[in-house]
């Protein structure tokens, strides 16, 4: 399933450690980066790669957010909920996305361009309110912000 020239990429870069195990999250982000998300395929594929069990590499994978375990859309849009942002009104960063692309949390557009999510923190405290978009941060959100960020996306 996993291209050729990918899967020999992960190779070297696995067999150039001395404990391939410290790869799995280079490998996991390398096969979310080419296929949008982990499928249960692609994760049996990284644990072969990298010696490990499926189990060992899904553990890992459920663990961290920014791993997708089914599909999203081509931007995933992680509102930050964490204190901070919770102080500086996170919430409506969070409705006026809700509204704009007729979404809720864990849902994706009906055109498959957007999934909005929640992440406890992103470290942008002294710009709160943030977001990350496809691991960019944007932080001082107003609504006129996120529309210009998103305008940006569609070109």
């Amino acid at each position: 399933m996993i291209p050729d020239v990918l899967k020999e990429a992960l190779q070297r870069q696995i067999a150039a450690t001395d404990h391939p195990r410290e790869q799995v999250m280079d490998v996991v982000f390398a096969l979310q980066d080419s296929f949008g998300y982990l499928s249960d395929e692609l994760l049996e594929e990284a644990a072969s790669l990298l010696g490990m069990t499926p189990l060992e590499v899904e553990e890992i994978a459920t663990f961290y957010e920014f791993i997708y375990r089914k599909p999203v859309g081509e931007y995933v849009i992680h509102v930050c909920d964490g204190v901070v942002c919770w102080m500086q009104e996170y919430q409506s960063v969070l409705n006026y996305l809700r509204k704009k692309l007729n979404i809720d949390y864990g849902q994706t557009t009906t055109d498959g361009r957007f999934t909005l999510l929640p992440t406890c923190c992103i470290g942008y405290c002294d710009r709160a309110p943030a977001m990350m978009i496809n691991r960019k941060v944007y932080g001082k959100l107003t609504p006129e912000r996120i529309d210009e960020i998103l305008e940006r996306l569609e070109r």
